[in-house]
């Protein structure tokens, strides 16, 4: 097999697949361009082709995991270690910039309005069973996860389906019937974010009938309407060639997951010093609301002709109020997982590993955790408003505002080893996710 990577209507690269290898060689005339732009920090451009395990870890990264993707096979009649074959039948719209799909015939790209609340909830009840809308004509599209979610446009106020190839402009993710106020949670955590300061991309929620969703915008597309570009874009696994399963530090699969060490130095190689302040808010953000689910599919890049930078954040969930969730965080911290436990050892720790000033550290943690909880009653409100309700908005609010409260104190507290913090290092993240519902503590 092989397939034609395309940025819009330029050849990027070439992917071949044989029973020996799977082969990626980037275009004569884009490694000439003056704006051409690898697509990861992994595969650099270059003349040679890349192979194998070079290549396979970034193709799997661009789709979907657990459940959706075995939904996704049954439909296409795919095998799912068959990355290639999925993306050939998936790969019009995905993450980032480009396109790679079998050259063929197809119509004029545009959108295809869902009439009514009616048709969006008929929708959102089909994608555990068709997840993408795979299958429908002219629609092929793929976004990595666990979760069931669907790529959509806003054309004129209109949620719309792209298809024939145009891009989709935001992602709706479904509420999740087995974590109550999910689309709540993930709205507060993304609202608080936003207010005191981290650069996130832009929410908002809706209801569809019975079913409520967030409306997350695309970062890595620019432009309104019908007049629409891609942005490219990788996440931390793409980008430190490790497959989904490892998104966790610690995940089972005998691979061991990029750490907190690893993305911070990753950072340090190819960004700036604003990128790693922007890491370190993130990580601190992650651990006082509880978002164990911070693994390395959930911080990405953004790449093109300047240098790479951090794109803003997504997926932002507290998993504190819902007792099947693991407490186990994506990373240990200093040597410590569970969130109630990392003290001030634990910081200055992971600023040693990481490269941080270990002060600075601790101090930047007082401040961001001050300034959320100064913040969290105005989330609150702001989201109480919003058109989805105020579903378990309290009691989501609550164990955030007792968890960063926590972290703050306990920053500037040396506190002592606990058998707590001796078992839960080497422990797997159970599950495609800690929020799937196989993901127990």
């Amino acid at each position: 097999m092989e397939l034609p990577v395309h940025y819009e209507d330029r050849l990027v690269a070439t992917i071949s697949a044989d029973p020996q290898a799977t082969r990626f060689a980037y275009a004569d005339a884009w490694r000439s361009s003056p704006d051409g732009f690898p697509v990861s920090l992994a595969m650099p451009i270059r003349p040679e082709p890349y192979e194998g395990e070079q290549v396979l870890p970034w193709l799997m990264n661009l789709l979907p995991e657990g459940e959706p993707l075995r939904a996704m096979t049954r439909a296409l009649g795919a095998a799912p270690e068959d990355a290639l074959s999925l993306i050939a039948q998936t790969g019009s719209d995905l993450a980032g910039a480009l396109t790679i799909v079998r050259q063929q015939s197809r119509g004029e790209p545009g959108y295809r309005p869902i009439p009514d609340a009616g048709a969006l909830e008929r929708i959102i009840e089909e994608l555990p069973a068709r997840p993408f809308l795979v299958g429908e004509d002219g629609v092929s599209m793929s976004l990595a996860g666990a979760q069931e979610k669907l790529p959509v446009a806003i054309i004129d106020g209109q949620v719309a389906v792209p298809i024939n190839g145009a891009p989709s402009t935001h992602i709706l993710k479904p509420d999740n019937p087995r974590l109550p106020g999910s689309v709540q949670n993930e709205m507060l955590c993304m609202v608080l974010a936003r207010r005191i300061g981290l650069n996130v991309a832009p929410v908002k929620a809706g209801v569809a009938g019975e079913r409520s969703y967030l409306l997350v915008e695309r970062y890595d597309r620019v432009g309104t309407g019908k007049d629409v570009r891609r942005l490219h874009q990788e996440d931390f696994c793409q980008a430190l060639r490790r497959p989904p399963a490892a998104k966790y530090e610690f995940n089972g699969t005998g691979m061991r997951g990029p750490s907190i060490a690893d993305m911070f130095a990753l950072v340090r190689q190819h960004m700036t010093a604003r990128d790693i302040t922007r890491l370190l808010d993130a990580v601190i953000f992650n651990v006082a609301v509880g978002n164990v689910d911070s693994h390395a599919k959930n911080y990405s890049i953004l790449l093109g002709r300047g240098a790479p930078q951090l794109a803003p954040l997504y997926d932002l969930m507290s998993g504190l109020a819902w007792p099947n969730i693991t407490q186990n965080h994506a990373q240990a911290l200093g040597g410590q997982r569970r969130g109630r436990h990392i003290y001030g050892r634990h910081w200055r720790r992971m600023a040693e590993g990481a490269g941080l000033a270990a002060r600075g550290t601790i101090q930047r943690v007082e401040q961001l955790t001050a300034r959320l909880l100064r913040e969290l009653p105005t989330a609150v409100e702001e989201v109480a408003a919003m058109a989805a309700g105020s579903a378990m908005l309290a009691i989501f609010a609550k164990e955030i505002e007792e968890r960063a409260s926590e972290v703050r104190t306990h920053a500037g507290q040396e506190g002592v080893p606990d058998l707590a913090e001796m078992t839960t290092d080497d422990s797997p993240t159970v599950g495609a996710s800690a929020y799937s519902a196989n993901g127990e503590a």
